[in-house]
């Protein structure tokens, strides 16, 4: 059996360390002029006065050992002919289409998933909050204190879950890390699902809690690591996300809660891409499932996608909230929200709650994109047809491959390859948008279908 960690764009494990050593040894030799035999390991060595020599190695930016798989990964491309698929520069707002370089691509790559950034009312509400307040309220909240703005955000999103209070944070990803990292501690456990984001897993580093993970969605699997490992611990937290972002699935979410209730354990849902796109009115998986927001204990979200700002957010009961606003250092050394911000997600959130035939749409384009790239024969792996619908190609190679032949055709949607996955499950990620249109849905299939069959 294969290693496919240890394949850098299909190349085998010997191939990636000799091209990596051809590399490190080319760079060196250029910027330092040391002699090969004696560049390869730096030895620590005492002068006379008892000091250690410091190797340069261990003094240098471009010595960092994830800095020098960069440089591999580029020159592999390279070799391969791959043009980079990442960083294109988007001259507007992109949402279902996008202009980039002065062509314009029906796009794929935005979290913009019901339109919103970009919305008249909601880019009124920030020039407006400017206006007022200016461009930042210069400190963390403690410090420069609060904008109404703010606080009216924060008792929007505290409805929108029906729990009773909200905090605000800069951003999405220091949202979880701050969190968990500060309201568990080494006695604890934090269960995680296997395919949970990279944010939740450096909170729970952070905290210094025990971490296990169980299988993907499988609420068996942590019912039974409950069963032999709760009493071990103080306080148990699991942790789940509304939609997945790679795989476009979502929980059972009212199973986890009877398996939280069963073993007196905290349930947290990061609901970044759920917001806005589950339940019938775009409400999130509590509405898919019929639940009651107070069933989970912490709710999780950014601004930064449906909610078209920046920034994420912590629902639930008053202690939670209250504990987060004083004490957590995300929030307590970081500046708070900018009022330009809080008034376009404010705005976002208002304008879901009166046009739910956007949650709507979004549901028939994500479905229709669904339907026909599985009559083509195309891997959607394990999406459900909502927002994100992925496109398993097998190698990295192929997803860079096809990443390009698409764009080359008008279509934009960029490839997920190795380290972020395994190589074996190198994939393109679709987010649909309830902007896009049927006609751009049949199209991108049958172009999709076609490139992928010269593949």
């Amino acid at each position: 059996m294969t290693d496919r960690r240890n394949r850098l764009f299909g190349l085998s494990g010997s191939a990636k360390e000799q091209l990596i050593q051809q590399v490190l040894k080319r760079r060196g030799n250029r910027q330092t002029g040391v002699d090969r035999k004696t560049a390869d390991t730096p030895q620590k060595r005492r002068v006379p006065d008892g000091d250690v020599r410091v190797p340069e190695a261990f003094t240098r930016f471009d010595k960092f050992p994830a800095y020098q798989q960069l440089k591999v990964h580029k020159v592999a491309a390279e070799r391969l002919k791959l043009a980079n698929p990442f960083f294109k520069r988007h001259e507007g707002v992109a949402g279902s289409t996008t202009v980039i370089d002065g062509r314009e691509y029906i796009n794929y790559s935005s979290y913009n998933y019901l339109g919103l950034c970009g919305h008249p009312l909601v880019d009124a509400a920030a020039k407006q909050a400017i206006d007022r307040y200016g461009t930042s309220v210069s400190a963390s909240r403690i410090v420069a204190g609060e904008r109404p703005i703010q606080q009216e955000l924060e008792r929007e999103l505290a409805s929108f879950h029906g729990v009773e209070d909200s905090v605000v944070f800069v951003s999405g990803h220091a949202t979880n890390v701050t969190t968990i990292g500060y309201l568990f501690g080494p006695k604890d456990l934090v269960l995680h699902d296997s395919l949970i984001h990279n944010s939740v897993i450096q909170g729970i580093q952070l905290s210094g809690a025990h971490r296990m993970s169980f299988a993907h969605n499988d609420w068996q699997s942590l019912d039974d690591i409950l069963s032999r490992n709760r009493g071990d611990f103080e306080r148990v937290l699991i942790v789940v996300e509304g939609i997945y972002s790679m795989d476009g699935d979502y929980p059972e979410l009212d199973r986890f809660v009877q398996v939280k209730q069963a073993h007196k354990a905290f349930l947290m849902v990061d609901e970044a891409h759920s917001t806005g796109v589950l339940g019938a009115r775009g409400l999130g998986i509590a509405e898919q499932f019929g639940i009651d927001g107070q069933d989970v204990d912490i709710w999780m979200g950014t601004l930064s996608k449906t909610l078209a700002s920046s920034g994420g957010y912590i629902a639930g009961e008053t202690a939670l909230v209250e504990h987060l606003r004083i004490a957590a250092p995300g929030f307590l050394y970081s500046v708070g929200i900018s009022p330009p911000q809080a008034a376009a997600a404010l705005a976002a959130l208002r304008v879901l709650k009166a046009e739910p035939d956007r949650v709507e749409t979004l549901r028939q384009r994500g479905s229709l994109f669904l339907h026909l790239a599985k009559q083509r024969g195309i891997d959607t792996g394990l999406s459900a047809g909502y927002s994100v619908i992925p496109v398993l190609t097998g190698s990295s190679i192929k997803a860079a491959k096809l990443s390009n032949a698409l764009f080359e055709r008008g279509i934009n949607a960029q490839p997920i390859v190795y380290p972020a996955v395994e190589e074996g499950m190198a994939r393109l990620r679709f987010f649909i948008s309830s902007t896009h249109t049927e006609d751009q849905i049949r199209s991108t299939v049958n172009i999709l279908a076609e490139e992928l069959d010269d593949l």
